[in-house]
Parts: C-alpha cells; sequence; structure tokens
C-alpha cells in the first residue's frame, strides 16, 4: 500500500469518526443482523423471501451470462445505488466510524482486476429531515456507477453467485459491517432524467469558466 493511500484512509477515518460523534449520539434498541444486500431491497434481508426485483435480475443475469452482466459496457450510464443504514444500540461510535470509513474508501478499493476502479463517486451524509418519514434509519450513503455492469459487479449476491464476477472489496466490507447493522435499505436506479430550473444550468456553467 502506497503512503499516499494510507494517509487518504487515515483521513476518511478521522472524517468520519468526527462526523459520528457529531451526528450519531442516541440510537434505539436492535439487534444485528446480516448484511446482504440485492440490488433492490429493505433490510433486514429474509433468506425464505426474495424479491421480484431480485429474481427479475437473476434470470437476466443467467441469461445474457455473469461476464455480460457484470462487464463496464452493459447498459451505459450513471446508475445511483442508494443505501441507508440503522446501527445497533451497542455498537460504539469508533465502530459506526470504521464501517462508514470503510464504506467510503470503497470508492478506492474497489476494482476491476486489471485495476480500473468500478465506483464512480461516494457521498455520505446522516439523517436530519423532520418529516418523520426516515423509518429509524440513521446514515445514508449514494454510491454513482458509471454503468449497470459496473453496479451488478460491485452489488453481487443475490443476484451474482459466482466470485469469479463480484467485487471482492465489498464482500469483505459486507462481512466486516454485518456485526454492527440493525437495518438496511438498498435502492438502485439508472438515471432516467435531471430537471433544473430553467437558466440554472446556463449561469453555472458561465460561472466556471470565468474560474
Amino acid at each position: 500500500m502506497t503512503v499516499s493511500a494510507i494517509f487518504s484512509r487515515r483521513a476518511v477515518y478521522g472524517a468520519t469518526l468526527t462526523l459520528c460523534a457529531a451526528g450519531l449520539y442516541q440510537f434505539p434498541t436492535a439487534k444485528a443482523d446480516p448484511y446482504s444486500l440485492p440490488i433492490a431491497s429493505s433490510g433486514p434481508v429474509k433468506t425464505d423471501t426474495v424479491s421480484p426485483a431480485t429474481v427479475s435480475a437473476q434470470q437476466l443475469a443467467r441469461q445474457v451470462g455473469y461476464a455480460r452482466f457484470t462487464a463496464p459496457d452493459w447498459r451505459v450510464g450513471p446508475v445511483r445505488h442508494m443505501v441507508m443504514f440503522r446501527y445497533t444500540k451497542d455498537s460504539t461510535t469508533a465502530q459506526r466510524a470504521e464501517v462508514s470509513g470503510r464504506f467510503l474508501h470503497l470508492a478506492q478499493d474497489s476494482r476491476r482486476s486489471d485495476g480500473k476502479p468500478v465506483v464512480a463517486s461516494i457521498e455520505t451524509g446522516f439523517q436530519n429531515s423532520g418529516e418523520g418519514a426516515d423509518a429509524g434509519l440513521q446514515q445514508a450513503f449514494l454510491v454513482t456507477f458509471r454503468s449497470e455492469g459496473d453496479r451488478n459487479y460491485y452489488v453481487g449476491k443475490p443476484v451474482v453467485t459466482d466470485v469469479s464476477f463480484i467485487d471482492p472489496a465489498h464482500e469483505a466490507f459486507k462481512e466486516f459491517a454485518a456485526p454492527y447493522l440493525e437495518k438496511v435499505v438498498a435502492f438502485d436506479y439508472p438515471v432516467a432524467a435531471v430537471v433544473a430550473p430553467e437558466g440554472v444550468g446556463a449561469k453555472t456553467r458561465k460561472a466556471r469558466k470565468t474560474r
């Protein structure tokens, strides 16, 4: 591991520790549950039920083959992978910071066998909505991919079961995070439309050119 990689990892963990100390103070009683994410799911994920979205994705993966289904050029275009956590009550601030830090560092760790990154970007933040519709979830992550193929490779199980076509860094993260997570919700979507107020885009582009 390079010196720059070590420092970047320390910076991520330090920042998330500060965020957790400030944003995650009291939590409801909860028990740990394995962190297992289908392409669209609401945790804890039960092994005796499979969502229609998972079944559909599994069928498509078998139809086209894992190699094509997880290829970086499979259905190119931005894909968002939204993940929300509720931590266990007995998990410590340091443990939550470690989970958060490792998740963010997947932007660096998730790579193809040729070294090319799988993730385009990852952002995170803590729930602060007053609408009362947060379902007790505490922290969210938004992962952006350049294609559905990259998303499929990253997510892996339960849609993709052959380890040759699964991101080992993400699998390792899921194993590490499992004891500290009481609930996980995931929602994926390929970006179909982006709308902004009229004129805002032009002003933004002009402002960037003058910097």
